[in-house]
């Protein structure tokens, strides 16, 4: 059960004014006033940093209360007043964390991460005294053990469920003893997960390619030179460029410089993030934290902290999930090494008989795809705006589902680069409220997600409508032409915005079950498939329209697309498969690991062969699923998912891309239900079996590796 307390994220808000009246609302905390803001959204103009530390004080003795309450209650423990009245505990703790841990994600500074860093133990304490609390487990476990009696239905056996094995896997059947050693061990498994993403966001920001000489900018696409020149400027470097490690200015620059000694220097910034022996390095921080999780599996009963993690999955074991991913190895790494062997051939014409190294195979790889299928990426992204791609993917959603997405401007927002969307269905009923956050800055942690601020449930037989975000790190406009994706980032796009529509469109009861309170193995289904209708030939015509002179992308230019669909998906495969057996590697020790993070990676990757013309695509001083967010021994998820959403799009390219039957029965069976059935039996409710690996084999061209 996700008890409403600690959660993933961290970061800050910019206040913003939206009227003279507001003004003099700002002296009172927010937090604890009922919102009146247009759907009830956070007041993101009147929330300060000062607000938030009382707040989630506040929210935690609130709920102690509450706790207390349910604890002292004379009444034989049922259904209601024990199972229920904890998943309407701690309202207020819930509402001001969402805001203060999302808003970290995506608009931090130093004040709020002080806030983060000061509070980590008090949540994680507060947290424990739940779970801990034996008179409340023994409440617990009598309606557990009594449940037939209590005439429950599928959500309440599952919340039931969830509560219960939360207590059990949260230790409360340890000895006193235990208990106390458990407490310590989650205290300081809070501060340093926050302190490993605060050192990658430092780490990532420290650091900037300053290029003085024009030549040195051989090679590089024109708006990707405008936007160095704009970031120089802005950082009072005016006439110069300057490259980060933003993965919108660090993957290109490796991708198109011919400056074979420029890609190397950022290359290993990128590489080396966190690793650097400074006050920022997470090398002891990752070793701390995977001997922490072990040695609290093992106190809880657990061989491992994978074994204790994916019990609740759907692999259910790390032996299984394991087996998947050396399946796929061999098959993968034949292909990457064909691959390389044409990288090295490339390189030889042009005169470099060094091995491949890891910072020449995406320039390589971008003059190979040239050559081979005609396709320059450069070619493609004018016909990728951001906002064309949007249109598009508001397109899919009303082809699929029937939905409305209108922008509003008179709600508040953290910050002036979000938009936000109502979304409605057919109708007009209102469905939920969207945020969209794309473009990356100093105050945004990297990568992509999607998160809520408000999750669905019914109250009252009504439903509460979710308020749902999406933060990306997307190529910026420039002066001269909007911003332009790669069809990378368009993918993207789909992708996290698969993961709102699981929590737009969820339809339960009970917030615990809502939207994306999935098993990490599942919960990347709704986003994965999503992707395959950005790249259909009919879909792309509906958004991949020239900036300039709006023509639809042509025929040829598609062909070539799918043409080159399966190249240097060995590359991808391999980089991804390592990092997730690097996940495993960290995470199936069933003693304290005694060797540095280096030589632990450096071994694990000896163990599964990695050439060493790759690395796995998360190192381990900047794994921040799992060692900041919440995929530790579940990175292996993304792959897993794969099996589900390209075996499950089987059902639309058969029957049809937008055929409403087959929309109705996923939306149904999978973006309304949440976590309130097993997920095999949801996707066996849509799909009629179990999901097979062919389909996926065929999409990466693994299929045909001999």
């Amino acid at each position: 059960m996700k008890i409403k307390t600690i959660l993933l994220f961290s970061a800050l808000t910019t206040a913003v004014t939206i009227n003279a009246q507001d003004k003099n609302k700002t002296t009172m905390n927010p937090f604890f006033e009922t919102y009146t803001t247009p759907y009830q959204v956070p007041p993101f103009h009147l929330i300060k940093n000062e607000h938030f530390k009382p707040a989630i004080l506040e929210g935690i003795k609130k709920q102690e209360a509450e706790i207390n309450a349910i604890v002292s209650n004379k009444e034989k423990p049922t259904f209601d007043n024990t199972v229920l009245a904890m998943e309407n505990s701690g309202k207020l703790l819930s509402k001001v964390n969402t805001v203060f841990y999302n808003l970290n994600s995506a608009n931090t500074n130093e004040e709020i991460q002080a806030i983060a860093k000061e509070l980590a133990s008090k949540l994680s304490a507060h947290n424990d005294n739940i779970f801990l609390n034996d008179a409340l487990f023994q409440k617990v476990k009598m309606v557990w053990d009594n449940q037939n009696d209590f005439k429950l239905n599928e959500e309440q056996r599952k919340i039931l469920e969830n509560l219960y094995k939360s207590f059990v896997r949260s230790g409360a059947n340890l000895s006193d003893e235990n208990k106390k050693q458990l407490r310590q061990i989650n205290s300081e498994i809070a501060v340093a997960t926050l302190k490993y993403g605060q050192n990658i966001l430092a780490e990532t920001n420290s650091y900037e390619l300053v290029i003085s000489n024009k030549n040195d900018l051989a090679g590089l696409p024109n708006e990707l030179i405008e936007t160095a020149a704009s970031d120089a400027k802005a950082k009072g470097k005016a006439g110069k460029w300057v490259f980060t490690l933003s993965n919108s200015s660090v993957m290109p620059f490796l991708q198109y410089s011919s400056n074979r000694k420029l890609r190397q220097e950022i290359w290993n910034a990128y590489q080396m993030r966190a690793n650097n022996n400074n006050d920022k390095d997470n090398k002891e921080l990752a070793i701390k934290i995977a001997n922490l999780r072990s040695e609290k599996a093992r106190l809880l009963g657990y061989k491992t902290h994978a074994d204790y993690v994916l019990e609740k999955s759907m692999a259910k074991n790390p032996e299984t999930a394991t087996k998947l991913l050396i399946n796929l190895w061999a098959p993968a790494l034949d292909m990457a090494n064909k691959e390389a062997a044409d990288i090295k051939e490339m390189m030889l014409k042009d005169g470099i008989k060094n091995d491949v190294q890891p910072y020449d195979w995406r320039y390589y790889a971008e003059k190979i795809r040239k050559e081979r299928f005609d396709l320059d990426e450069q070619e493609m992204k004018p016909y990728f705006s951001l906002e064309k791609t949007r249109e598009g993917v508001f397109t899919v959603c009303k082809n699929l589902y029937g939905l409305q997405f209108k922008q509003l401007n008179n709600v508040p927002k953290y910050h002036e680069d979000v938009t936000v969307w109502e979304v409605t269905e057919a109708n007009g009923n209102h469905v939920g409220i969207l945020y969209m956050d794309f473009h990356p800055r100093t105050s945004k942690r990297g990568g992509a997600w999607m998160t809520s601020y408000r999750t669905q449930k019914m109250e009252d037989g009504k439903r509460i409508a979710p308020i749902v975000s999406i933060v990306c790190n997307f190529t910026k406009p420039t002066e001269n032409a909007p911003a332009l994706l790669t069809f990378d980032e368009v993918s993207t796009f789909f992708h996290e915005f698969g993961h709102a529509l699981h929590g737009l469109l969820s339809n339960v009861t009970y917030e615990s079950l809502a939207g994306t309170s999935v098993p990490r193995d599942f919960v990347e289904l709704p986003s994965q498939i999503m992707e395959n209708w950005a790249a259909e030939p009919e879909v792309m015509k509906m958004y991949a329209k020239h900036y300039k002179t709006g023509e639809v992308i042509p025929d040829t230019l598609i062909e070539k697309m799918q043409k080159a669909g399966t190249f240097d998906q060995g590359f991808a495969t391999i980089e991804y498969l390592a990092a997730s057996l690097l996940d495993m590697q960290y995470h199936t020790q069933s003693e304290t690991i005694k060797i540095d993070a280096e030589t632990f990676e450096k071994e694990a990757m000896s163990r599964i062969n990695l050439p060493t013309t790759i690395i796995p695509r998360y190192r381990s001083t900047y794994f921040n699923h799992i060692f900041s967010g919440g995929y530790s021994a579940g990175y292996y998820s993304y792959i897993w998912s794969g099996v589900l959403d390209t075996d499950a799009f089987e059902v639309f390219k058969t029957n049809g891309l937008f055929n409403q039957d087959s929309a109705n029965s996923f939306r149904k069976n999978i973006l309304e239900k949440g976590g309130t059935e097993e997920p095999m039996e949801l996707y066996k409710s849509f799909r009629g079996a179990e999901p097979t690996i062919e389909p996926l084999l065929r999409k990466r061209g693994l299929d045909q590796v001999k």
